[in-house]
């Protein structure tokens, strides 16, 4: 063999056998003051980064559940479908029955949203929040922030700065709206034609109702007999009954937390028990949704509660022509239901002066409820404290240049 080839092919063997030595050794010395060292992989789940807004209006939100796990269930489905024709549904809420250790859980929802809703109010005559006139943008603070993000109408000819106004209750938190189902295995699906005949109310009210919440301007039906599926279509042999076994009321004992004397309680009390209502509706939605499905839109923010989406077509975003104004229909996540609508946090309230375009890498965001409760005096959540970035000091407009 070639010389030239015999040097290439031992220089070759070298490198293997030290690739060898190191994966055997991984704190093998390099030199006298490096060393190898192996990482830590497992991830911060206590991290929480910034949401970072969609890079353009026809992207389409992400999917909770991966694509190639949901078309695994769908044939798996069908497979089940071929197998028994016709079989009697077993696993609420499937089959029409509730699911019992989930209606506990519907009432502490409902009370905890009527909790926040009315905290909120009382907050909102203490803490200013301000709105912008062109976009959907919220600020809470006696002084709107000077970060230009503003994406409304000829936001071009303000170099996108917004323009503040006085904000209200409902730009702190948003429940989006859906159509309220009667009997919803029965039919699950609105058509367009029927739209104007169903009531709408928040989303997460009508996951309540759904969950087991009774509520004298929204019947619903329930049942007390499990109901057929013949060849994927849901059949129903029984009358209207009421299951007599759940007590589905609205007990009057537990009433909003604020109903027990909101007006005795300062500030900061009331700060901290509009906090704990926030956790205690997001964690029992949460259980919720892993029983009751609930879909949303994957370009706007339509919602509807139920084993499938409505066929109203009122959609007006991205390739909604495509679609004759359908809306694509995917699983919704919490934060659809409830909109946190995520404010710059303001570290130093009493500074007074307004957030700056240029150091915005350096300040941090959250929902704004908590950011309302946080400056009327509520701890800051573990939960929120990498997101707000309270670790990070932001510098002064002039020693902005000595910043790398």
């Amino acid at each position: 063999m070639h010389r030239r080839y015999l040097s290439s092919s031992s220089s070759i063997l070298s490198h293997f056998n030290s690739l060898n030595k190191l994966q055997s050794s991984p704190s093998h010395h390099l030199g006298h003051s490096r060393t190898l060292t192996t990482a830590d992989t497992t991830p911060d789940h206590s991290y929480a980064d910034i949401p970072k807004p969609p890079k353009s209006k026809s992207e389409r939100k992400p999917y909770p559940t991966p694509m190639k796990i949901l078309v695994q269930r769908a044939k798996q489905e069908k497979e089940a479908r071929k197998a028994q024709p016709c079989k009697l549904l077993e696993d609420p809420p499937d089959n029409g029955l509730l699911v019992p250790e989930l209606v506990s859980v519907a009432h502490q929802v409902y009370q905890a949203r009527e909790s926040i809703l009315l905290g909120l109010s009382k907050l909102f005559n203490v803490i200013p929040v301000l709105r912008c006139r062109h976009c959907f943008e919220v600020h809470i603070g006696q002084i709107g922030h000077e970060i230009r993000t503003c994406s409304g109408p000829k936001s071009g000819l303000r170099n996108a700065t917004h323009v503040w106004r006085k904000g209200r209750v409902h730009d702190v938190i948003y429940f989006p709206k859906c159509f309220h189902l009667y009997d919803r295995v029965g039919k699950p699906r609105v058509i367009h034609n029927e739209s104007r005949s169903f009531k709408q109310l928040p989303a997460i009210v009508e996951l309540c109702i759904q969950a087991g919440l009774n509520l004298e301007n929204y019947p619903t039906k329930r049942r007390t007999r499990p109901v057929y599926s013949i060849e994927g279509r849901i059949v129903d042999f029984e009358d209207t009954q009421v299951d007599s076994s759940l007590d589905l009321s609205l007990n009057s004992d537990m009433q909003p937390k604020g109903d027990l004397g909101i007006c005795d309680l300062n500030t900061r009390e009331v700060s901290s028990m509009v906090l704990d209502s926030w956790f205690e509706m997001i964690s029992g939605a949460k259980k919720m949704m892993e029983r009751y499905k609930v879909h949303t839109c994957g370009y706007c923010p339509e919602v509807q509660v139920g084993p499938k989406g409505h066929k109203v077509r009122m959609c007006k975003a991205s390739k909604h022509q495509s679609r004759n104004g359908m809306h694509a229909w995917q699983e919704a996540t919490v934060f659809d239901l409830v909109g946190p609508n995520y404010v710059w946090h303001v570290a130093d309230v009493a500074a007074g002066g307004p957030l700056c375009n240029d150091l915005k890498r350096f300040y941090g965001k959250a929902p704004a409820v908590v950011e309302m409760c946080v400056q009327a005096g509520a701890r800051v959540p573990d939960e929120y404290r990498s997101m707000m970035r309270l670790d990070v000091v932001p510098p002064c407009r002039d020693e902005l240049d000595l910043v790398t």
